[in-house]
């Protein structure tokens, strides 16, 4: 399962960023899956990144860092406290994820045993707008199940495409 979501990944980023407008090279940026379970990474110096965290094949977050934001890469969403809107709060809110029993205790190994999280290094000379615009695509292509510490319906159908701002 880990392969197509990469695959997905791969192919979205083929078809925006092999093109005369928007060119990318295959170096400035990489897919590093990190599987289920997982250990997170640091984030690479001059790096920024999206990251994205799967469970059970819905997407439950995905999220941009920029260059001089390695706690929010490899820490603060497996801790419940550790900043203003985390995947695991996130997770801790849900009634849907009440049969878990989960709790601020548990709920970092849980994530590290049971999401399967994958990330796109890109380099920081791409710019806060490219990283910006990966996530927009990156969230319309996936429709994530926790934005800004929200439950979301991910039923829903999207309405403007993010296409339309690269």
């Amino acid at each position: 399962m880990s392969t197509s979501y990469v695959k997905q990944i791969e192919e979205i980023f083929k078809s925006i960023f092999d093109t005369k407008k928007h060119p990318i090279k295959e170096g400035q940026y990489y897919i590093q899956d990190l599987g289920v379970p997982h250990r997170s990474k640091t984030l690479p110096q001059g790096k920024m990144a999206i990251y994205t965290f799967v469970h059970n094949g819905q997407f439950l977050k995905i999220g941009k860092v920029g260059k001089n934001s390695n706690a929010r890469f490899s820490s603060q969403h497996y801790n419940p406290g550790s900043a203003m809107s985390t995947l695991s709060k996130s997770i801790l809110r849900d009634p849907s994820m009440k049969n878990h029993g989960l709790n601020h205790a548990n709920i970092k190994p849980w994530m590290k045993q049971n999401l399967h999280r994958i990330d796109i290094i890109i380099d920081a000379g791409l710019g806060n707008e490219f990283l910006a615009r990966i996530e927009d695509v990156m969230h319309y292509m996936f429709n994530p199940k926790y934005e800004g510490g929200k439950i979301q319906n991910c039923a829903n159908h999207h309405t403007t495409s993010p296409f339309s701002r690269l």
